[in-house]
């Protein structure tokens, strides 16, 4: 994760990383709430859950290094 790696190295403040953490255990908890077995018609929509959330976090990853980006640093 990294804005873990991030928060460690001071790049960040710990609370964007914590949050980060929290939203990612919250989406697995929904996909597995959603599919609990793997032959599951509801597997396709728990898949399509982590789009969004690999979407999210490396778009928000790029924005690390940016100079304009000023928030939670």
């Amino acid at each position: 994760m990294p804005f873990v790696v991030a928060a460690v190295k001071g790049v960040i403040k710990p609370w964007l990383a914590g949050t980060y953490i929290a939203g990612e255990i919250a989406v697995f908890l929904v996909a597995l709430a959603i599919s609990p077995k793997e032959d599951d018609a509801g597997a396709p929509f728990a898949g399509f859950l982590m789009v969004p959330l690999i979407i999210t976090a490396a778009t928000h990853t790029a924005l690390l290094d940016s100079e304009r980006i000023s928030i939670a640093k």
